[in-house]
């Protein structure tokens, strides 16, 4: 079959679960399909470097139209007439919904290739309280859309009674990941410098070093939990001043490990002891299905769909996510038992093995995209 043309609009192409979600899908395609990447930033494309060398996918700048600035009907007719070279758009969260409204307002009349939105979660500055001017745009912006991809039921409720997007409109699709591939046991080397000294337990987490990730809670929380306990903070990011500060402060640079962006998590997650996920806000984050896949126990603020994503059992060790209390009980609780660590960490990859294998979640993706442009070969294509 002949390659679809496909364009995706992104805030930044930078490493998130978004945009990884994006390369694994260009690379489950393969040659069926050729990729354009149009963001909001002029930098931040860390997510690039995993696309396969045999994905063709360009990243267009002065010869394609700008994807941020100021509301207007001109720059939204550029935005549309350049969506009429491919056969799908594919649009990522508030920031590229400037896109969403050029496809509203022109589709029509230009009449457009099809639009997908997905929308994955929020930023720092709506953890509390959404901005209801985003709301009002995202309805207004939405209308004329084809679906509104999420991953959480949290996310589902929000389309639904927030933007105002009719159930039919909307596809829940959970993160999935290729569960086989962190079968695995450590691999020497993978994670440069770890030291683990005997009867000290690694507490882990992989995540962007960024105010919603809230990493110094889980600075506190470890050393509040006791001196045998080391961190690894695996990610890159601009809060990582902010956490040498903090572990500074709290006496614990000795017991941090902080070896930057490590590729393939499925090469050193279970060097870890426990998954920590100390954020302000996520809704169906991958690093969590990862660290279950890999048979560890998780501790985890309760925020989005994060209780419900984790099996049963571990999930008296998903605390509020302002009671650092608990917190730091939980980290301890698993610490000093093994036993339990084990009986979690059996639970979650069960439960992930049987439910968030990247398998389902490939097949749900090229349904709905071939079904979008009316390209059954697509569809069906595994």
């Amino acid at each position: 079959m002949a390659a679809v043309r496909i364009l995706h609009l992104h805030s930044s192409f930078d490493l998130g679960d978004a945009q990884l979600r994006t390369v694994r899908l260009m690379n489950h395609f393969g040659d069926q399909a050729e990729h354009t990447v149009l963001t909001a930033v002029s930098d931040g494309f860390g997510a690039a470097d995993m696309i396969d060398r045999r994905v063709k996918v360009s990243f267009p700048k002065d010869a394609a139209p700008a994807l941020a600035g100021m509301p207007s009907m001109g720059r939204y007719r550029r935005l549309a007439s350049y969506m009429k070279k491919f056969h799908l758009v594919l649009s990522y969260n508030f920031g590229a919904m400037d896109g969403v409204m050029a496809h509203t307002l022109f589709t029509r009349g230009m009449k457009l290739p099809p639009l997908i939105h997905h929308e994955d979660g929020f930023e720092q500055d709506e953890i509390d309280r959404l901005k209801w001017n985003r709301n009002w745009f995202r309805t207004i912006a939405l209308q004329r859309s084809d679906t509104l991809v999420v991953p959480s039921k949290t996310l589902e409720q929000i389309a639904r009674s927030v933007w105002h997007q009719p159930l039919e409109k909307i596809a829940r699709f959970p993160n999935g990941i290729d569960t086989k591939h962190f079968n695995r046991r450590p691999q020497r080397g993978s994670f440069p410098g770890f030291q683990k000294r005997e009867g000290e337990i690694v507490v882990g987490t992989i995540a962007g070093l960024r105010p919603m990730k809230n990493l110094p809670r889980l600075l506190r929380a470890v050393a509040a939990a006791g001196p045998n306990i080391r961190l690894a903070i695996v990610g890159e990011g601009p809060d990582r001043d902010v956490i040498i500060s903090e572990a500074t402060r709290l006496g614990i640079t000795d017991r941090l490990m902080m070896p930057g962006y490590l590729r393939d998590s499925a090469r050193y997650i279970r060097l870890f002891d426990i998954f920590a996920l100390s954020s302000d806000s996520e809704q169906y984050p991958v690093s969590l299905v990862e660290a279950m896949t890999s048979a560890l126990p998780i501790v985890a603020t309760d925020v989005g769909d994060v209780r419900t994503v984790v099996a049963r059992e571990n999930r008296p060790f998903i605390v509020a996510r302002t009671d650092e209390d608990a917190f730091t009980s939980a980290i301890n609780s698993l610490a000093k038992d093994a036993a339990l660590r084990a009986t979690l960490g059996t639970a979650n990859r069960i439960l992930a093995c049987s439910q968030y294998d990247e398998d389902t979640m490939f097949a749900r993706y090229r349904q709905l995209y071939g079904s979008a442009m009316k390209r059954a070969d697509f569809a069906r294509q595994s």
